[in-house]
């Protein structure tokens, strides 16, 4: 399959970049339906906390587990097939968690449902980045992640509204997955290229582009940490459940607008130099929303500032490793960039849970700044100690 040119947006690429975006922010909004979704009937069935917990891991042992396989499958297959037979299978799965109320068929279904929404990710986040135009690369990932935030925010909006009751719910979220057949239909033919590189074990790129897996570890476990935790530092500071339940809402808000002006930006400039300046602006965020944790306005408007600064890293991340790889070599490094994520998603959370009841509230701020901290000083060292190869160049080494 013929590359299309490395700087221009032309017809197939527009084409291709429309079905990969589309699709997986469909399954974004699904997803962001559906998680809390399961989570609140299985609190209505009775279930204890531990319970609901090892339900919701399995969506990352699924990641953990599905991992490995996706590059080989795409570069069997090639991404279009692997993505709509993926995102096919989880529209057919998410509908039977209605029609079963065993605890162990729940757990198969959030494990399989797992893996197929897993895949899709990997996929598409490779067909975006193969496709994107050398120049343009940190605003197409910037597009993809707005579009993406606002499909996270979305879905629960859905859900407020519909409620949990019935079948409704599980019909929203299974038409919203099938809507997100559409695009890869409509854009089948602009299948990324994956001829080039000889691609290997996806371990092996956990360390090709260090400073763009390690950001994804860093995203996972300090955006999944204050997703997770800021409704609880909200009530532990005192402040009422609304309050608290809007700190969520500001990181998805803080999310949504920061996602787009940092991809932009990091067409502009050296895009190792704004993932140190992104870890930097993360710590000196976090820092501020401890100082002003006592007014709940500035509270919110930090925590959201805080929210949109380190979700940077995701995007730009992914632009650090798109511009360096290509083909089969990109699929393998996209799967270990998302190995990383999920990764930091299971760490990130232990890890804040135990600093908050050890430190208290601010011990969320503690953890992830130490996160935070780590990944700048090893962006610094690696910018010291290693030459930047030429913007969308191969390497190796950066």
């Amino acid at each position: 399959m013929t590359s299309p040119a490395p700087d221009r947006f032309d017809r197939r690429r527009l084409a291709g970049l429309a079905a990969a975006i589309g699709s997986i922010s469909a399954v974004g909004m699904s997803l962001s339906l559906g998680m809390p979704l399961l989570a609140v009937i299985l609190e209505q069935r009775g279930h204890s906390s531990s319970v609901i917990g090892l339900v919701t891991a399995a969506a990352g042992v699924a990641a953990l587990f599905s991992t490995p396989f996706v590059p080989m499958l795409t570069r069997r297959f090639g991404a279009a097939w692997v993505l709509l037979v993926a995102v096919t299978l989880g529209t057919v799965i998410f509908p039977l968690f209605y029609f079963f109320d065993s605890i162990i068929v729940w757990f198969v279904l959030r494990f399989v449902f797992s893996l197929c929404l897993n895949t899709a990710f990997i996929v598409s986040e490779f067909w975006i980045n193969a496709l994107a135009p050398a120049a343009k690369r940190g605003f197409v990932m910037g597009v993809y992640a707005t579009i993406l935030s606002i499909g996270f925010a979305v879905g629960p909006a859905i859900l407020s509204l519909i409620g949990s009751e019935g079948w409704l719910p599980f019909a929203v979220g299974t038409g919203l997955m099938a809507i997100s057949i559409l695009p890869i239909i409509a854009g089948f033919r602009a299948d990324p290229p994956t001829h080039e590189g000889k691609g290997g074990n996806f371990l092996h790129f956990l360390t090709v582009v260090p400073l763009a897996t390690f950001a994804a570890f860093t995203v996972g476990a300090v955006e999944s940490s204050v997703m997770s935790f800021s409704p609880v530092y909200g009530l532990r500071l005192g402040y009422s459940e609304q309050i608290a339940a809007l700190l969520v809402m500001a990181v998805a808000v803080g999310n949504i607008v920061a996602q787009l002006p940092l991809g932009m930006l990091s067409d502009r400039m050296d895009r190792r130099r704004l993932l140190l300046c992104i870890a930097l602006g993360g710590v000196a965020s976090a820092l501020l929303v401890a100082a002003v944790s006592s007014e709940a306005f500035w509270l919110m408007l930090t925590i959201g500032l805080w929210g949109g600064v380190v979700a940077g890293l995701y995007a730009v991340g992914l632009t650090h490793l798109g511009a360096r790889l290509s083909g089969n070599d990109l699929a393998s490094a996209n799967a270990a960039f998302i190995f990383m994520y999920s990764v930091g998603m299971l760490v990130g959370p232990a890890a804040t849970g135990a600093g908050m009841d050890a430190l208290g509230p601010q011990g969320l701020v503690v953890v992830t700044v130490l996160i935070l901290a780590s990944y700048a000083f090893f962006a610094a060292y690696r910018i010291r100690r290693v030459t930047e190869p030429n913007a969308d160049e191969p390497s190796s080494s950066s």
